[in-house]
């Protein structure tokens, strides 16, 4: 892989912009009324500041509003009002600089079948105006692993290499903000360990980076920061630990060495259930209760403990329990 900061973003840009790569202030959208059906509003007023040089989560159910907004930010859907500031550009005065300063890997394979990926690298920095001194479209084949299918018809490449070009694509104008849209949708091991490593690169070398992705998990251990949407709404935005740590249940999982007596005194508010194997997990408020307490009453039972484990709860609990409760 070569050094990825030979595609640093020029981030040392000094426009007196603050501390944000993207600020978003009363954002609504609301898609016309169609025959048979009434008008639409995807966005609702969205506000949020997203930091340079962070990765940032935008995460929601389908429908919440996440496409619309990166299609906003990519300059291919018209807002109905409020202010997009992109990298100190105002979308409204400055659009095409607003538009050099983000790359977006779509979630779409939308790319000419008759092109290589060295054509389609190359027009793809022809219509961004890059000079054909300054492109970088070998260092970008290297990076995402197409070099030895740089001149392959594009229909030729698997899926997985298809979605390697996207992001090659996205990279050719040396933007500040990476958008990517579920990159690691339907992709195999191999590729989605390639495209988290060159975005941790990439992000090193000063990129912020945005990612929408149903696999919370990813989200969980990439980003800094998460921003929850849902019916065209915030919901919350926070660091991920200080999000995850918001919420207040754990889960204890025993091993029985002994029999479990029927009725099993347990303190106030925790709640057990059986598991395959003989497990019983118990899941209590961490600010209510300790393990030692739901320990001792098992002692107490008199049930002997092969083994014992805690489950921490994670992003997906945090999502659920937010888009829950916005409805």
């Amino acid at each position: 892989m070569i050094a990825i900061r030979n595609l640093r973003t020029r981030c040392e840009w000094d426009r007196n912009m603050g501390d944000e790569a993207i600020r978003i202030e009363g954002l609504r959208k609301v898609y016309a009324a169609r025959r048979g059906e009434s008008a639409k509003e995807a966005l609702s007023g969205i506000d949020l500041e997203i930091p340079q040089g962070s990765i940032f989560g935008l995460l929601g159910p389908n429908g919440a509003g996440k496409s619309t907004l990166i299609n906003i930010l990519a300059g291919l859907v018209v807002k109905t009002e409020g202010q997009v500031t992109i990298w100190g550009f105002d979308q409204d005065i400055n659009p095409r600089q607003s538009r050099a300063a983000i790359g977006v890997m779509p979630q779409e394979l939308n790319m000419d079948p008759f092109f290589t990926p060295r054509g389609a690298l190359d027009v793809q920095a022809g219509l961004y105006g890059v000079p054909k001194s300054e492109r970088r479209t070998d260092e970008i084949l290297e990076m995402i692993g197409l070099t030895d299918k740089a001149e392959a018809y594009a229909r030729t490449l698997s899926g997985g290499m298809q979605r390697r070009l996207l992001l090659g694509k996205a990279l050719v104008h040396r933007p500040q903000i990476l958008v990517l849209d579920e990159p690691t949708a339907g992709v195999d091991i191999e590729l989605r360990q390639m495209l988290w490593k060159n975005v941790r690169q990439l992000n090193a070398d000063g990129m912020t980076i945005i990612l929408t992705t149903h696999y919370l998990e990813e989200a969980e251990e990439m980003c800094d920061e998460i921003a929850i949407i849902d019916s065209g709404r915030v919901l919350v935005r926070d660091k991920t630990r200080n999000l995850v740590n918001r919420m207040d249940s754990k889960t204890l999982v025993i091993e029985p060495a002994s029999a479990v007596p029927q009725s099993l005194p347990l303190p106030d508010g925790v709640s057990m259930e059986q598991r395959a194997g003989g497990l019983l997990a118990f899941t209590y408020a961490r600010s209510a209760t300790s393990p030692d307490a739901i320990l001792a009453a098992l002692r107490d039972a008199g049930v002997g403990i092969s083994d014992v484990s805690i489950e921490q709860p994670n992003l997906e609990d945090v999502f659920l329990q937010m888009t829950r409760a916005a409805r």
